[in-house]
């Protein structure tokens, strides 16, 4: 049996003479397992290194260094030292053998053993003997790499060599290239700045061997093999450039020139470039080259077309004022950033005063910049400009000028940090201005043009906003004025903006809109309307004053106050006290849901849903059910569909913001309401008690209430136990089997399917599917059963509650739905059902409503089902066909954008089918598929194998009796003509006649797609399309 130098001596000589490099993977096993050492290894190799052959010695060189790269961590320092000394010794030796030294110690420097001294003896080695550009990348990339480790392990080491470190790197990187070894030169350079190596006399040689790449210009190749982008590049250049302080004198003039430039690129570059550096520097280095450095952000915020470089131009403006406002007066006492933003005021101010306004916005925008930096910088500024803008408002006399100094004047009072008080300060920057202020925006209120009152709102938003500005009479007068606008102003944007500003006044200033805003407003809903003949419509003010005090209710103190005014609205319709109608109340329930959605999750809040919105809610809805069911009936909007509908949002989100504690006691409540008929919690009076509301012998306008129950049962948290659960889920079980009314079985299948999803897996669960599934299917096999449609109902909501909680079952049940779309009853409805299980419901099985949603449960449902709805498709009679197009189309019409980008090709056949489909929601469905596709990614061969039948299908719905078809399919052909020429060119002639009657649509939004996409197939071939 050989022995281990025998073996190693093998190795050796198979790698050197052999030429067979997979040895060099066996000596490093061996070194790692310690069959041999890495010096044994060295003494095998004597011959090889001694060798008179470059190429021996080379290989041999080599060996050892592949050793090494695999076990650099099992060195000893005794060990590392030999090898250092063996490689330094290397580096003077022929040039085929310098690659695989430098890897040698690039694999040595992974490791912190090494002696004192050895680091700089390699380093002054390497700067000596080596010149780096003459090396090949991987060489030079070596370099790069040692000198990144060792900066690593031996930094102290290295900053003895001084400013000797620093002028080896500049001369090894001068002439860098390639980008990979940029970024690790780049690296260098900034650990030298920011480690504290000394520059010497060396700082400007630094700096132009590195700022020789700005601004930095790099394209990367069409496959980018390496990943590096240009953006990599750039900040790794800033961060070398905004390294140290020291660069500034040679930096900043290198920036004033290069914003000369003509090149979008390079312009952005130096703006951001400018905006690091100034956090680094102090205002010493920024001093002489103020009035430089203020001439070129002028000139790109003046001038610049590009809203990039606008805003790269303010930010570093910002970042440059910021620096100065660290400053401290001089020995002649001057400021130096008064002395900046005098000149910044000095050539801006001007253009606010001028007639036309022409530069009134670039100006502004450069004052706001300079202010915003510090509490100083705002402090003067404001102090310059704001009465020069205020005197200008007042005199001008032009409406839309006026406007313009108003949204100028926002920009100013906008609430950032620098307008606020420093430590030790008493006063906003805004103090002084106060009064005048207010009565700027007080009189622009009072103007008739919406344009004026739009921009005041903003600006009274912003200043109430500015902490301690305003006195409590001024918040008093604004809230009467915006009261004042909501009664009678209905146009669209001046109430918009007049609820943007109510709302946010109101989360800082609760008890004025509770005491103000709020009694005027429920005066005005319960004011009798009088016969006129012009002025708002009595319903259009209701509905303004409900959509305000939904508006400003974003606090516990107005909700209690705001919410009872809803609740009494929805109690006068149901009443029928006044002129309140159906509209009405659900104006009323969109308004409380939107209260309910922005309250605040604080224990004030949900006690106030507990005890006030939810028992009220459900005593109203009762009553009017029990008096739709009386003879003779007594009429309530209460009773209606429509209204009812709109209830369940506010029920559900209201039982969904409770705390636990008050979410089981609300739960509790109303399924005793529902199954034992306790209305004891209940703020109406009459109402009778012991009424079993799931019990099909009821009037359906009480089973139809089960809508309120689900709103309530299915919104607690997970963790909530509901009493009596088995009972109720028997009766939503029984009702929604054999209830005649769609609205009730409905509502009882989404209630039943709710509490499904929230049941925790187990036996129980079990048992429960296994008997609503053979109720289920014994309904669906019998083709004579006059209770398909509800049965059918329920299977769809349960398979969604399954699905999206990814239980086993869930594979059962969408089988049977995949059955039945070859139903002749039922098949249209299956297929539309598809459409339920792939989008998110808004009243039931939410994320809102702590449903158990699993992420990415449609993708999973279309790769499981995907081939299952082929293969049926496939096997179908031809009139069953369009079922399954139809349930696709809603499949794949609900899948994530990337998703059908990468699915769509192989689909492409059934969804032509699709557009062959005489249901027009399925032809607009799969037009919204396709269009991506079409649009985003390459044609594949499988779109252009389908050409000709795309291009048919399309031109044919160009003519569809849907407008919504007509123009997806001209954007669909729109796309298609960007497919490579040589395969849409002979469609040319055919697709410009057929879209000649589209430019004579009767719609305009047609005629406009039309040109377009006639245009775009009529330049088709045309030289530098």
């Amino acid at each position: 049996m050989a022995t281990d130098g025998e073996v190693l001596l093998g190795l050796v000589e198979e790698f050197v003479s052999g030429q067979q490099d997979s040895k060099a993977a066996a000596a490093a096993r061996g070194v790692k397992t310690g069959q041999f050492k890495i010096l044994e290894l060295v003494e095998a190799l004597g011959l090889s290194l001694t060798s008179s052959q470059p190429q021996t010695r080379a290989r041999g060189v080599q060996l050892l260094s592949e050793v090494l790269r695999e076990c650099d961590s099992g060195l000893s320092e005794k060990e590392v030292e030999v090898l250092v000394a063996f490689y330094e010794n290397r580096l003077k030796d022929h040039y085929v053998i310098l690659p695989h030294v430098l890897q040698g110690i690039k694999a040595l420097t992974k490791t912190p053993l090494w002696p004192p001294g050895l680091a700089v003896s390699v380093l002054r080695s390497l700067f000596r003997d080596i010149h780096v550009q003459s090396l090949m990348l991987v060489e030079r990339s070596c370099v790069y790499s040692i000198l990144i480790n060792l900066m690593e392990y031996k930094e102290e080491e290295l900053k003895g060599l001084g400013a000797d470190f620093v002028f080896g790197f500049v001369q090894a990187m001068d002439s860098e290239r390639d980008p990979r070894n940029l970024l690790l030169a780049f690296q260098i350079a900034r650990n030298i700045l920011l480690r504290g190596y000394e520059l010497g006399k060396f700082t400007e040689e630094l700096f132009e061997v590195t700022s020789g790449y700005f601004p930095l210009d790099f394209t990367p190749p069409p496959n980018n093999p390496h990943g590096i982008t240009q953006e990599d590049l750039i900040v790794a250049l800033r961060g070398v450039l905004s390294g140290t302080a020291r660069f500034a004198e040679f930096l900043l003039p290198l920036i004033i020139e290069k914003l000369d430039s003509d090149v979008q690129k390079a312009k952005l570059d130096c703006l951001q470039t400018l905006e690091a550096c100034v956090s680094v520097y102090s205002y010493r280095e920024l001093k002489a080259f103020l009035s430089g450095l203020w001439a070129s952000l002028r000139r790109e915020v003046f001038q610049t077309a590009s809203e990039k470089i606008e805003a790269a131009g303010l930010s570093a403006l910002s970042a440059l004022s910021a620096c100065l406002s660290r400053s401290v007066l001089d020995s002649q006492g001057d400021d130096v950033l008064h002395v900046f933003l005098d000149l910044v005021v000095q050539d801006c101010q001007h253009h606010l005063c001028e007639p036309d306004l022409k530069l009134v916005w670039p100006s502004a925008k450069l004052l706001q910049a300079a202010a915003s930096a510090s509490y100083r910088a705002s402090h003067r500024i404001t102090s310059a400009v704001l009465p020069k803008l205020m005197e200008q408002y007042i005199s001008e006399t032009q409406c839309a000028h006026r406007r313009t100094l108003l949204e100028v004047l926002q920009g100013f009072v906008q609430p950032i940090q620098s307008s606020v008080p420093l430590e030790g300060a008493d006063e906003n920057v805004f103090s002084a201005f106060r009064e005048s202020l207010c009565n700027v925006v007080f009189s622009a209120l009072s103007e008739s043009n919406s344009g004026l009152q739009v921009a005041a709102c903003r600006v009274l938003a912003s200043l109430c906003q500015q902490p301690g500005l305003l006195l409590a009479s001024d918040v008093e007068l604004a809230v009467s004025h915006l009261t004042r606008l909501v009664l009678e102003d209905g146009e669209p944007q001046v109430s918009m903006a007049v609820l943007e500003c109510s709302r946010a006044l109101s989360f800082l200033h609760t008890s004025t809109f509770a005491a103000i805003m709020v009694p005027r407003l429920k005066g005005e809903i319960f004011t009798e309307p009088m016969a006129q003949d012009d002025g708002p419509s009595p319903k259009a003010l209701r509905e303004r004053c409900m959509t305000a005090l939904a508006a400003v209710s974003n606090q516990p103190g107005v909700i209690r106050e705001s919410a009872p005014v809803l609740l009494e609205v929805l109690a006068s319709s149901h009443t029928g006290t006044g002129s309140f109608a159906a509209d009405d109340a659900l104006a009323a329930c969109r308004s409380l849901q939107r209260i309910v959605q922005q309250a605040p999750d604080v224990e004030d809040t949900g006690r106030f849903f507990h005890d006030i919105i939810i028992p009220r809610l459900l005593g109203l809805a009762l009553q009017a059910g029990l008096w739709r069911g009386v003879s003779p009936p007594r009429e309530s909007p209460l009773a209606e569909e429509p209204v009812l509908q709109a209830l369940v949002p506010v029920m559900g989100m209201a039982c969904a913001r409770l705390q636990p504690q008050l979410s089981a006691v609300t739960a509790a409540r109303v399924v005793s309401l529902f199954l034992d008929g306790d209305v004891s919690f209940l703020l109406e009076d009459g109402l009778p008690s012991g009424l079993q509301l799931l019990r099909v012998q009821h009037s359906w306008s009480l089973s139809q209430l089960t809508c309120l129950l689900m709103a309530c049962v299915c919104s607690v948290p997970q963790s909530v136990e509901l009493p009596q659960l088995e009972r109720l889920m028997a009766e939503l079980e029984e009702l929604s089997c054999t209830s005649t009314y769609p609205f009730c079985y409905t509502a009882a299948s989404k209630c039943f399917a709710g509490l499904v999803n929230k049941r925790p897996a187990g036996e129980a669960l079990d048992l429960l599917l296994d008997r609503v599934m053979g109720r289920i299917c014994s309904e669906l096999d019998h083709a004579s059963s006059s209770v398909r449609l509800q049965a059918f109902t329920l299977l769809l909501w349960v398979t969604k509650a399954l699905l999206i909680r990814y239980h086993p079952r869930a594979s059962v049940l969408t089988d049977k739905m995949f059955s039945l779309l070859t139903d002749r009853e039922l098949g249209p409805l299956v297929a539309d059902g598809f459409s339920v299980l792939m989008s998110d419901p808004v009243d039931v099985l939410t994320r809102a409503g702590h449903a158990d949603v699993r992420i990415m449960y449609r993708q999973r449902f279309f790769t499981e089902n995907s081939a299952k709805l082929v293969q049926g498709f496939n096997s179908a009679e031809k009139e069953m066909k369009p079922g399954y197009l139809k349930a696709l189309s809603h499949i794949v019409n609900n899948l994530p954008r990337q998703v059908q980008l990468s699915e769509l090709p192989a689909l492409l056949p059934l969804l032509l089918e699709a557009l062959s489909c005489p249901d027009q929601a399925v032809q607009l469905s799969t037009l919204s598929c396709l269009h991506p596709v079409l649009m985003e990614s390459l044609p594949a061969s499988t779109l252009c194998l389908q050409l000709e039948g795309l291009v048919s299908h399309l031109l044919g719905l160009t003519s569809s009796p849907t407008m919504k078809v007509r123009i997806a399919s001209l954007r669909c052909l729109n796309a298609v003509s960007h497919f490579p020429e040589h395969e849409v060119i002979p469609f040319r002639d055919r697709v410009l006649r057929a879209l000649a009657p589209p430019l004579d649509d009767k719609k305009r939004l047609v005629r406009k797609e039309a040109v377009a996409t006639r245009g775009e197939w009529f330049l088709l071939g045309s030289p530098g399309r």
